[in-house]
C-alpha cells in the first residue's frame, strides 16, 4: 500500500547536506527520503579537506543546507575559526564551480550573544549573503531556537539530550542555570527547512536572499523540562506506565526521552500474569491518555509491520504463541530482535524512526495487543514503509 507523502510535483530537486551524519543532518537526509522528486547527494565531512571532492559534489546539487558546524570546545577561538572556515571552504567551491544552488543556512538565537560561537554564525551567514549577492543566488539563513529531538548527542546538541542520557543511564541531572528556553523540536524544524526550499529550488528566476527567524513552538524553563522527564523516568521507564501524550511538546519530549533508553537491554519488559481457575489476566497498558488498543492473531510463519513511524508511539505486547519481534533504528544496519513468548507475557514498545515487524515463529496463531498513541489509519503521512 503507497502511503501519503509530502509532495512536490515539479521536476526533481537535487540536494546536498553539509553535516549529513549529525544530529540535524540525519534527521533531514531521512526526512527526504520519504518525499517524492527529491534526490539526495550524499556528503561526507571529509569533502572539506579536499577541494576536488567538495566541488564535485556541490555541481550536482540545486539545493545545499549548510549544517555542518562545531557547537563546543574548550577553546572558543577554534569553534570561531573551524565554523568560518566550513563557510569560506563550500563558498570558494561555488565559486570555482560558478555553481549557484539554492544555499540554506543553519545560523542560531546566539548571533545576538556576546561569544564567539554567535559570531561565527552571524559572520558566517553574512558571508553567503555576500556571494549570493555577488553571484544572483539564493541564499535563506535560517535563524534558529534551542533544537531538541531523538539521537541528539548528550552533552553537546541540547540541555534535553543530557537529561534524558542521564535519567535513563542512572545519573543524576544538574541545572546549571535555570533559565527559560525557547524551543523546537526537530520534527518541526525538518519541515521548516523543506517548506524553505521546495517551491523556490523549482523557480529558477525566484533569486532572494532572504533571513528567517525560525519561530520556537515551546518556552519552557529547564527545571520544567527536568521535571516532566523525570516523571518519564518514574513512571515509563520504571514501571511502563504512558504518559498522557496529547500536549504536543510533552509527546515530543517523549519521544526524545525513550531513543535514549537502553533499548537493546530494556525489552522484552515482563508483564504480570494473573491466573485463577477463570483462566488469566494481564494488564498490557498503563496510560494516561487515550489512543488505540487493538487485537491481532497471526499465522505461522506470518510477518506482520515492516514500517515506521516519525510521530506515534506503539506497543506490542504477546499473549499467546511465540513471535519475534525486530526493531531497526532508519539509517542503521543493527537489527534488534526479541523473542517473546505468550507464556510468559511480555512487551516491546517502537520508537519513533525504527522500522519494526512482528513474526509468527511457533507453531501455533500469534496473539498480540496492540497499543499506538493515536488512531491507526494505513494511509496515514505519519507510517511510512521499509523493511526491518
Amino acid at each position: 500500500m503507497n502511503h501519503k507523502q509530502i509532495t512536490d510535483h515539479g521536476s526533481q530537486i537535487t540536494i546536498g547536506i553539509t553535516g549529513q551524519a549529525g544530529f540535524m543532518g540525519t534527521h533531514l537526509f531521512n526526512f527526504l527520503g520519504l518525499q517524492e522528486n527529491i534526490e539526495r547527494i550524499p556528503f561526507e565531512d571529509e569533502y572539506f579537506n579536499h577541494p576536488e571532492k567538495l566541488q564535485n559534489w556541490v555541481k550536482q546539487c540545486n539545493v545545499i543546507v549548510h549544517l555542518a558546524a562545531m557547537n563546543r570546545h574548550g577553546d572558543p577561538q577554534v569553534i570561531y575559526d573551524t565554523n568560518i572556515n566550513l563557510v569560506k571552504k563550500l563558498v570558494e567551491a561555488l565559486e570555482t564551480t560558478k555553481s549557484t544552488p539554492h544555499v540554506l543556512f543553519s545560523s542560531s538565537t546566539q548571533e545576538e550573544k556576546d561569544n564567539l560561537y554567535g559570531k561565527s554564525k552571524k559572520e558566517g551567514r553574512e558571508l553567503f549573503e555576500q556571494w549570493a549577492e555577488k553571484n544572483k543566488a539564493s541564499f535563506t539563513g535560517m535563524i534558529i531556537p534551542n533544537v531538541f529531538g531523538p539521537f541528539g548527542d548528550p552533552y553537546y546538541n541540547s540541555v534535553v539530550a543530557t537529561f534524558c542520557h542521564q535519567l535513563t543511564h542512572n545519573e543524576q541531572p544538574e541545572i546549571q542555570v535555570d533559565g527559560e528556553l525557547k524551543l523546537i523540536y526537530i520534527g518541526e524544524l525538518i519541515v521548516e527547512f523543506f517548506n524553505k526550499f521546495k517551491d523556490k529550488s523549482l523557480k529558477i528566476k525566484d533569486k532572494q536572499i532572504e533571513t528567517y527567524e525560525v519561530p520556537h513552538t515551546s518556552t519552557n524553563k529547564v527545571s520544567e523540562i527536568l521535571r516532566i522527564l523525570e516523571s518519564y523516568k518514574e513512571n515509563y521507564f520504571e514501571k511502563g506506565i504512558f504518559p498522557d501524550l496529547t500536549n504536543t511538546f510533552e509527546r515530543n519530549l517523549f519521544n526524545t526521552f525513550v531513543c535514549y533508553m537502553d533499548i537493546k537491554n530494556y525489552f522484552p519488559a515482563k508483564l504480570t500474569l494473573h491466573t485463577d481457575d477463570r483462566g488469566s489476566f494481564v494488564e498490557t497498558v498503563k496510560l494516561e491518555s487515550g489512543g488505540q488498543v487493538s487485537f491481532s492473531t497471526t499465522k505461522p510463519g506470518i510477518t506482520r509491520g515492516n514500517h515506521f513511524h516519525i510521530r506515534k508511539a506503539e506497543r506490542f505486547a504477546v499473549i499467546k504463541g511465540k513471535a519475534l519481534i525486530q526493531l531497526r533504528k532508519i539509517g542503521t544496519n543493527e537489527v534488534l530482535n526479541f523473542e517473546l513468548d505468550g507464556s510468559q507475557p511480555a512487551y516491546v514498545d517502537m520508537p519513533v524512526w525504527y522500522t519494526h515487524n512482528i513474526t509468527n515463529i511457533g507453531d501455533e496463531d500469534v496473539y498480540t495487543i496492540f497499543w499506538i498513541s493515536e488512531f491507526f489509519d494505513q494511509d496515514d503521512p505519519d507510517t511510512y514503509f521499509e523493511k526491518v
